[in-house]
């Protein structure tokens, strides 16, 4: 049955982004690389630091407490504003549904209890009495076929 629609079809990412969309996603990524590898050689040179005995006086191992706590604030920060989104585009979610995906379900609810009591109704008075009225002919015309027959023989 053609509804009439046609429906998209699903192509993968890959093949929608343009080259230049591709080359800031791949650059974005090495970014991020790079980035990762800098915060590991950092931890990394600051425990060589820390142990190495010449290097770790107490003024130095309170200079990196600092930095480090420093650091955690800024943390604690970034973490904060990225929950304040998360919970903005939560609500925003819930919005959505409430205000625009509700009403359509409804509508999609009422629409579908017309079209059960549309066919019931028509299956009741249209579908059963041409039924009966077969069945009725049915019976009438093998009825004259067994007295035509009978009078055969």
């Amino acid at each position: 049955m053609d509804t009439g629609t046609n429906e998209p079809e699903i192509k993968p990412i890959e093949q929608e982004l343009s080259p230049e969309e591709r080359r800031k996603r791949r650059l974005t990524i090495a970014v991020g690389i790079i980035m990762a590898i800098v915060i590991l050689g950092l931890f990394v040179l600051g425990f060589v630091y820390l142990i190495n005995p010449a290097f770790s006086s107490y003024e130095t191992v309170a200079r990196l407490r600092d930095i480090s706590i420093i650091l955690m604030a800024i943390e604690s920060i970034i973490i904060s504003v990225a929950l304040v989104i998360l919970i903005v585009q939560i609500a925003r979610l819930t919005n959505l549904i409430e205000n625009e995906v509700k009403p359509i379900l409804d509508s999609t609810n009422e629409t579908v209890s017309n079209l059960r009591g549309t066919t019931k109704f028509l299956s009741d008075n249209l579908v059963e009495p041409v039924i009966r009225l077969n069945e009725i002919v049915a019976v009438l015309s093998r009825l004259t076929d067994i007295f035509r027959i009978s009078k055969k023989k």
